[in-house]
């Protein structure tokens, strides 16, 4: 760490406390980032001390201890101040992403330093450690704006949810946005299979059952199957079609953070795992076939999604022959109609072939994304009005 400048993306972490800088670089180590570190010791400087760990210089100023005065303190995207050495800093710049850490629960004037050198928040460890790790996660991956998440879910059976989800996600990389396809449906064949990748290198989801915690967004993309310029997250050909709600939580959590777009095919049933998925997206897509029947069944359906996601719309999918037409339908379901898709002749056979849904440009189907998308990612909330 000696002879590095701060900044760049780096934590600054400043303590004289050896058990708390412990801490703070165990929590730094899980994070995945590799902190600088300002600290007390007395060696001369340009030296290393016992712990690796640069000294500071105090030709910057008596007040802020090396620290003030330092471009570390304006160029870190994170400033890590333990309790102990609050002091150090209070004449320095305020400055946004500043936390006070330490231990002490019933120091009422920890507040008050707080307040004196402008920090955001106050942490107390070990109750905040889940916290800490997030917030320096988010450093490490360069977190932004989150993904537009999407759902897909079929109001009926064959509605036809699987192949819009797909060629949703197809769309939307080939307009350059990064693109995460998630398959929640572990009974419903599999989207790299529907991709023409069923043997494509790569994760799936029975690889994150274990998952506990945080999962690093740049890991998981890198991880997961590359199909037509996008990554897909799918089922194996196993047994296994139970992840724990825990792990499919902290998987979607990651794929958002990563920014661009996520859409996620989900299945037709609203269980706990499910809503974890549902808590997560910003709009839901409930495709409806154009028959009575189906418009019945996904009023059941509707009702089971309206209890988790904040934004449910209606994709209707052919005309009913009994007269209703798309805006009757999402009527009849209490819903926004977000279109309408045409019954596309023709695309089992292409798809059959190793032709993935809205490859063809010209399509109903291809249209229709994109006409989705230009609203979606054109607006400013990044959902269509």
């Amino acid at each position: 760490m000696a002879g590095s400048a701060p900044g760049g993306g780096r934590p600054l972490i400043i303590t004289e406390d050896p058990l708390l800088l412990d801490d703070l670089l165990r929590l730094c180590a899980a994070a995945g980032a590799e902190p600088h570190v300002h600290h007390g010791l007395p060696e001369q400087p340009g030296t290393v001390g016992a712990n690796g760990v640069e000294p500071a210089d105090p030709a910057l100023g008596p007040e802020a201890d090396g620290v003030a005065g330092s471009a570390g303190w304006e160029s870190a995207p994170l400033v890590l101040v333990g309790d102990d050495a609050a002091r150090r800093v209070r004449g320095a710049p305020r400055r946004a992403g500043v936390f006070l850490v330490g231990r002490e629960l019933d120091d009422p004037r920890v507040w008050q330093r707080a307040v004196e050198i402008g920090a955001e928040e106050v942490l107390r460890l070990p109750d905040a450690e889940s916290l800490l790790v997030d917030r320096i996660a988010d450093v490490v991956e360069g977190a932004g704006r989150p993904a537009l998440a999407v759902g897909v879910i079929g109001g009926s059976g064959g509605a036809g949810a699987s192949t819009l989800a797909c060629a949703l996600a197809l769309r939307a990389a080939r307009t350059g946005e990064r693109t995460i396809l998630i398959d929640g449906d572990p009974l419903g064949g599999g989207m790299d299979v529907l991709l023409g990748g069923e043997s494509a290198e790569g994760l799936r989801w029975p690889d994150f059952a274990a998952s506990r915690g945080r999962v690093g967004a740049g890991a998981l993309e890198e991880s997961l199957p590359e199909l037509h310029d996008l990554r897909v997250l799918s089922w194996d050909r196993g047994d296994r079609v139970v992840v724990p709600p825990a792990a499919i939580r902290s998987v979607v959590a990651a794929a958002r953070r990563r920014g661009g777009v996520v859409v996620v095919d989900l299945p037709r049933r609203v269980d706990e795992a499910v809503a974890e998925v549902l808590a997560q997206l910003d709009l839901v897509l409930m495709v409806v076939p154009g028959e009575l029947r189906s418009v019945a069944a996904a009023g059941r359906v509707a009702a089971g999604v309206r209890m988790v996601a904040r934004d449910v719309r209606v994709v209707v999918r052919g005309r009913c022959p009994g007269g209703l037409d798309p805006e009757a339908v999402a009527g009849l379901l209490g819903a926004p109609l977000a279109g309408e898709v045409p019954v596309e002749v023709g695309l089992p056979g292409r798809v059959a072939e190793g032709e993935p849904p809205g490859a063809q440009g010209r399509s109903a189907l291809a249209r229709f994304c994109d006409g989705f998308w230009q609203r979606a990612l054109g607006s400013a909330q990044g959902v269509p009005a």
